[in-house]
């Protein structure tokens, strides 16, 4: 694990942990990167739990530090936990637990990350813009949730499933579509699985072609691979493009911070994200 220094375990190392159905090595590869770069007594574990309330249980039993939330129990989670940071109120939906001395303290990083990439000059997106979002899960419900507190009003969510894009949408004023017939959006963001490596759609689309030679900006949430079919053809349309992978490593560099008080340099972040997808 160890990239430079030697570090070793010893009975004050601060454990964090993952609770995930399905763990990948991001997290785990990047908060242990920036532990051992920062001489940090940390160490971060992933974990598949079968039963998340004796997972959260545990996290306050045994004084471990923090815990990142994915898929399934971004919602599980919420009546588990002391206090509901603005984070993850905002949309009922929680990525990263904090433990405070026996308080557990429940935020959404995804939330606070896709707000400010979308607020970010540097991207140059028009708040003005027609937007479609396709996916209506956890991460739609991030990224429409910033959508609206970033300043955008024209928002259709792309779901096929009628019941969760129509109460997704209703949420935050939005309208829901089952698929985009003669719409034209000027931002499209992709928060489904579609271009995820390993998928079953991983070399498609998640919009039709002649709605992604309509689009001013592209955004997808995936970060497996970094560069996806979406992000692909943005660039090659030469658009404005937000990727998945600037959306993981900014999540995970809020979760690091809430950690271990300890903010990584922009530099830091980008060599250890990197180092995290290697």
């Amino acid at each position: 694990m160890t990239h430079g220094h030697e570090r070793s375990l010893d009975r004050d190392t601060v454990l964090c942990i993952s609770l995930a159905a399905r763990p990948s090595n991001i997290g785990t590869r990047f908060h242990n990167y920036l532990y051992d770069e920062l001489g940090l007594n940390y160490v971060y574990k992933a974990f598949a739990p079968t039963v998340i309330v004796a997972a959260v249980t545990g996290i306050r039993g045994l004084g471990i530090r923090g815990a990142g939330v994915s898929m399934p129990y971004k919602e599980d989670v919420i009546e588990l936990v002391d206090v509901l940071e603005p984070s993850a109120s905002a949309i009922s939906s929680v990525n990263t637990i904090v433990n405070d001395d026996g308080l557990l303290r429940a935020y959404n990083t995804d939330y606070q990350a896709v707000a400010d990439l979308l607020a970010d000059d540097e991207n140059d997106f028009d708040t003005s813009w027609p937007v479609a979002v396709a996916g209506s899960g956890g991460m739609a419900k991030a990224v429409t949730a910033a959508l609206r507190d970033t300043g955008f009003t024209d928002v259709t969510v792309v779901a096929r499933n009628p019941e969760t894009g129509q109460a997704l949408a209703g949420q935050y004023g939005f309208v829901h579509r089952t698929e985009l017939s003669d719409a034209s959006p000027r931002l499209l963001v992709n928060a489904t699985p579609v271009g995820m490596a390993g998928g079953p759609a991983a070399n498609d689309l998640p919009f039709d072609v002649a709605v992604v030679d309509n689009a001013l900006g592209v955004f997808d949430v995936v970060a497996m691979p970094a560069e996806t079919p979406l992000v692909r053809a943005g660039r090659a349309r030469d658009i404005p493009v937000i990727s998945g992978d600037a959306v993981i490593a900014l999540q995970a560099a809020a979760q690091f911070t809430l950690y271990t008080g300890v903010t990584p340099s922009p530099e830091q972040i980008r060599v250890a994200s990197e180092y995290s997808r290697s």
